[in-house]
């Protein structure tokens, strides 16, 4: 069995496994600013330090399955980008529709683009004033369609307080590290 069939099995959206939930800001190439769910609109005009909220242009992506199948929900307004059957880009309070599940491809150029999983080809995209595009005028090589997945300010991921425990000749534990070695004159 190959990884293909082996994601292609894996498709169906499992309501019994636990999700895995990352806050992001996506970060649109096109506009430059990032895409923001105001309620049933989106838009890609989001700034890091937005006067109408630090979290209106933060999505939480909420994959499911094994195959990068992935909701997108805005933070604050808890509403789910979709695509509906025009291709529009729209804002659903519920993400459980077909309509709103994601696949997410990472590209050559280490962009994401976003491709709706329910309308194969059609792509989430944005225009230089961050209007969003419809799905079938998207094709995945286009700029419009290109995403960065940014963390955050201040939510970096990893460890946060990481200290390192050395062993000394002897095989004793020692203290941390604390800096350089002092050198006397």
């Amino acid at each position: 069995m190959t990884i293909n069939e082996l994601i292609n099995q894996t498709g169906a959206r499992d309501s019994l496994s636990r999700k895995h939930h990352r806050v992001y800001q996506l970060y649109s190439r096109t506009s430059g600013k990032h895409v923001q769910v105001l309620g049933r609109k989106i838009l890609a005009r989001g700034e890091d330090g937005d006067k109408f909220g630090k979290n209106i242009s933060q999505v939480v992506v909420e994959a499911d399955t094994f195959g990068s199948q992935v909701r997108i929900r805005g933070k604050e307004t808890n509403f789910y980008l979709c695509m509906n059957r025009k291709g529009k880009l729209v804002g659903r309070a519920s993400g459980r529709m077909d309509e709103c599940v994601f696949v997410e491809m990472v590209l050559e150029n280490n962009y994401t683009a976003w491709m709706s999983a329910h309308y194969s080809g059609w792509y989430m995209g944005f225009t230089k004033k961050g209007r969003p595009r419809r799905g079938p005028q998207t094709r995945a090589n286009q700029r419009d369609v290109h995403f960065m997945k940014r963390f955050p300010p201040g939510e970096q991921p990893g460890p946060q307080n990481c200290g390192f425990t050395t062993i000394g000749k002897r095989g004793r534990r020692t203290r941390g590290n604390r800096g350089p070695p002092h050198t006397q004159p």
